[in-house]
């Protein structure tokens, strides 16, 4: 857990003039921590690759705590999650990309390193075609478990946000502003149940507007913290493409959901796949198949006890039992099989072993 006093020096190397996020990560790999980082010796910093003497100097001359220790207020008062590029719980994929924040503000629930992220985005002037291609290949991906993430727009964004929640995934927003707002404004009871329900990323501080130079700083978090992108109706310069070509530099996998050639709403989407710069999809199916989420088989019961030459008396009496329908109790097993409870016990283990059946919780047995 990042204390407040590691948490002031992090906030203050995101205040630092000419320090960049290329640049934290360039002093704190060097120097181990942000604080180390103020109290390190111009010199020394003068000769860090990449630093030089404008930056030294800048590091060595900062004094605007008070505005990190205000911030600190803010979290704390907001139960906000502040997340540096050293803690554990920093989204991972991010590290990867070499212009990732230093540092990020987060509210929710959502595990931001869960095993299947895809990120969705679109035109804020969607078509019915957009929003039912969103919304079925969201529906169709909700067996997977998978975390959906968007930037919290209106349009597309806000639709794959919705579909998320409407079928019980987990969602996160990627703002460009600080967590004292939400922009638009219509999105703030979306914005309260995605708190509940999935989270708010962000890595501008609080009073932070959502200016328009900040949006393609929070595309390319859209583009870095996932699997793969997924991208539904774009116009030839919608802020999608410009994710898109982000994603691209970041090795992730880029979907497209082609339209009509004379439709202005697909003409960026079509034009990625013109490019090889996306893959075209037309439902969940490719996505998954593509990202490799194809869910392990469990091994087949009756294929499985083909293999073996023969069960035991005890194995075919459970097996038998089990076949006639859903789980059952070890009590009714024993009760039915007439089999003494050393002896059930034994070919259940084995049963087990061979993977022809499984134990639930509450000691109830199936077949596989």
């Amino acid at each position: 857990m990042t204390n407040n006093n590691d948490l002031l020096y992090q906030i203050a190397l995101t205040l630092t003039p000419h320090i960049g996020d290329v640049h934290t990560k360039t002093l704190v790999h060097f120097y181990g921590s942000a604080e180390a980082v103020f109290k390190a010796r111009k010199k020394e910093l003068e000769q860090l690759d990449g630093i030089g003497t404008i930056r030294a100097s800048s590091i060595k001359s900062f004094q605007d705590y008070s505005t990190a220790e205000s911030e600190i207020k803010f979290i704390e008062k907001y139960k906000i999650q502040p997340l540096f590029i050293a803690d554990k719980a920093y989204p991972q994929r991010l590290l990867n990309c070499y212009d990732s924040p230093a540092l990020l503000y987060y509210r929710g629930t959502a595990d931001l390193n869960h095993s299947k992220i895809l990120s969705v985005v679109g035109t804020r002037n969607n078509s019915i075609y957009g929003k039912n291609c969103t919304e079925a290949i969201i529906e169709a991906l909700s067996t997977q478990s998978i975390l959906i993430v968007s930037g919290l727009a209106l349009g597309i964004d806000s639709i794959a946000h919705k579909a998320a929640l409407k079928n019980d995934l987990s969602t996160v927003g990627v703002l460009a502003h600080g967590l004292d707002t939400i922009y638009p404004p219509q999105n703030k009871s979306l914005a309260k149940q995605m708190v509940d329900e999935g989270g708010l990323l962000t890595e501008f501080r609080s009073t932070t507007n959502p200016d328009k130079q900040n949006f393609p700083r929070r595309n390319r978090i859209v583009a870095g913290i996932c699997d793969g992108l997924l991208i539904v109706e774009s116009s030839q310069k919608g802020g999608s493409l410009i994710t898109a070509e982000l994603a691209n530099g970041y090795n992730k996998d880029v979907f497209a959901i082609p339209g009509k050639t004379t439709d202005t709403k697909s003409e960026g989407c079509n034009q990625l796949i013109k490019q090889n710069k996306a893959m075209l999809v037309s439902g969940a199916s490719d996505i998954v198949e593509m990202l490799n989420w194809v869910p392990k088989e469990k091994p087949a019961g009756k294929k499985q006890r083909s293999l073996f030459v023969e069960l035991s008396d005890e194995e075919k009496k459970i097996t038998s039992i089990l076949e006639l329908g859903d789980a059952i109790s070890v009590d009714e097993l024993y009760l039915r099989s007439g089999l003494s409870n050393s002896k059930m016990a034994a070919a259940l283990l084995q049963l087990e072993l061979q993977h022809i059946v499984e134990c639930l919780p509450g000691k109830l047995y199936r077949m596989l």
